[in-house]
């Protein structure tokens, strides 16, 4: 490979290793490296596809001061062999270097370039942007934005109303069905219906019943109204009662009574119309008293059960109008309202049994058929309204990524409502009029989350610093920091090296601090920044003062 191509073949690594940076990934970084490794040793057309895969990241790497996060491994090679650390200014960037770190391990930060004391990997380098890191936020330039593809869109205020559609299968209306039950024993002597899921209208004989007993109390009734005398109506109204106690309806009775004859069968008719959903008589056959004879079904009406959303149930409630169509029926629509919402979630598919009930004239649909159901719009009140792909699930809570000035982008943690038609309510961490990222949102949540943002938010409440105590021998003083080598820190995996300090309030020096004097520090760690040494005092002199270890 030609040194051109080798040069071409290092920025584009460079560029892929950029991308990795935001998207926090270490797999973009090895499969791209992988590549570009397999190039260089084949020098075959491997070399050429890996040179024009990225083109913008190419780009993009070539003026590195577009980032202001983390410039990868490539960097902290070069401010080894520059002799940069952190305080110091990028000569190719031109930002100051904030400290390094290892993407994988948040939080652990280091003022001289190495090699990660956790992971088989170099330290980054962070970057101030523009001088000064806002900790909470992550930066990315308008050119990296656009070829990242990055959109933003505005939070709103409106109503989310919403057409809630489900599919569901129809059932039998349990409510409008008859039970027909023998009131006394008797024989079946014929039968008008002789199969289930006949129709039948209202008033339509299904079978002419013998019934014994009802035929003796008819002859008891008759035999006094043929007799004479004064006091014989009290013998009549209890004939009459003894028919009623029989069985016999009403009806029937009245029957007796204004004909004078005697009605030894009678017929069951068909109390409603519908379908005969069961039929457990046949002729010839004895029925006993309470014995369940036929099933009507009513037809006018029938149920649909539909699978609704659980993010939308909220948005349904019973009365609301619905209307239906079914393949089986093509052109022909069906109204109905929400009767119930079933108390029953189906965890699976996280979805809420809602059950319609639908008027069902010719009796086109029955039991078994599919429906595709509109619920009516619902109106709510004003609230804040973002795109549904805005909203970041981390599994405990929600997450938006707020687009701020000169490119800062910031995650907020917010309260959801329904969502429907695109959009979801937010009840609380945005205001009118903010922007907030809803493509590219997941590849800025990687970064903050390597930059250790996500962990801010997951605090319930502030944590006080850990804090660390080592001895440590004075290499430099300035105005607010000083430089010192200190031995390896086994509870921070650190390695001897030599860093900066922040110093304590002057009050808390030891007095006459002089370069190579031995001091027993405690600190603790400042995310974005040097570490913060909280007490230091003098131990003496040490051997080879002013000498780094």
């Amino acid at each position: 490979m030609n040194p051109t191509s080798s040069h071409k073949l290092a920025w584009t690594l460079a560029g892929v290793v950029a991308l990795a940076a935001v998207a926090g990934g270490a797999w973009w970084l090895g499969r791209y490296q992988g590549m570009g490794h397999a190039a260089q040793a084949e020098g075959g057309p491997g070399a050429t596809m890996a040179m024009e895969a990225t083109p913008t990241m190419a780009a993009a790497a070539q003026d590195p001061s577009q980032w202001s996060i983390p410039q990868g491994e490539e960097a902290t090679r070069r401010h080894i062999r520059d002799g940069l650390k952190a305080g110091d200014t990028d000569p190719v960037t031109g930002q100051r270097i904030i400290n390094y770190h290892d993407p994988m391990v948040p939080g652990k930060n280091f003022d001289a370039p190495a090699k990660s004391p956790f992971m088989d990997m170099m330290l980054v380098p962070r970057y101030a942007g523009g001088g000064q890191v806002d900790s909470s936020s992550v930066s990315v330039s308008p050119r990296i934005q656009q070829n990242l593809g990055l959109r933003t869109a505005p939070v709103v205020q409106g109503a989310l109303t919403s057409e809630v559609s489900a599919t569901g299968s129809v059932l039998w209306n349990e409510r409008d069905q008859v039970l027909l039950q023998a009131r006394a024993t008797g024989f079946v002597e014929k039968l008008h219906v002789r199969a289930t899921l006949d129709r039948v209208v209202a008033g339509a004989p299904l079978a002419d019943i013998y019934v014994p007993a009802w035929v003796a109390a008819q002859e008891d009734y008759l035999a006094l109204t043929h007799m004479q005398g004064p006091d014989l109506a009290p013998l009549r109204d209890a004939a009459r009662q003894r028919m009623r106690l029989a069985g016999m309806s009403l009806a029937q009775i009245d029957t007796v009574v204004n004909t004078g004859q005697r009605q030894a069968r009678y017929t069951l008719t068909a109390p409603q119309g519908g379908t005969v959903t069961e039929l457990l008589m046949r002729e010839g056959m004895t029925v006993m008293s309470g014995m369940t004879l036929a099933r009507i079904q009513g037809t006018g009406t029938v149920w649909a059960e539909g699978e609704v959303p659980e993010s939308q149930s909220a948005l349904l409630k019973p009365g609301v109008a619905v209307t239906a169509t079914s393949p089986a029926a093509p052109g022909q629509t069906f109204e109905g309202r929400v009767q119930a919402l079933l108390p029953e979630v189906d965890p699976k598919t996280r979805t809420l049994k809602a059950r319609m009930v639908l008027s069902n004239r010719g009796g086109r649909l029955v039991p078994g058929m599919f429906v595709q159901m509109r619920f009516a719009r619902q109106g709510a009140q004003d609230s804040l309204l973002v795109p549904i792909d805005a909203v970041i699930q981390t599994g405990q809570r929600s997450v938006v990524m707020l687009a701020e000035e000169d490119g800062r982008f910031t995650p907020v943690q917010v309260t959801t409502g329904v969502e429907a038609g695109g959009q979801t309510e937010v009840l609380a961490g945005l205001k009118a009029g903010q922007r907030v990222v809803r493509s590219g949102n997941f590849l800025i949540d990687s970064e903050a989350s390597l930059r250790g943002l996500e962990a801010k938010l997951n605090q319930a409440e502030p944590l006080k610093a850990q804090v660390y105590s080592t001895e440590a021998v004075v290499d430099a003083l300035e105005k607010d920091s000083v430089t010192l080598t200190h031995p390896p820190i086994a509870e921070l995996k650190w390695p001897q090296m030599q860093m900066d300090f922040r110093l304590p309030k002057r009050q808390q020096q030891p007095r006459g601090l002089a370069v190579g004097e031995k001091v027993q520090i405690e600190f603790s760690m400042q995310d974005g920044d040097v570490p913060q040494i909280t007490t230091m005092r003098r131990l003496g002199p040490a051997a080879g003062a002013g000498t780094p270890k």
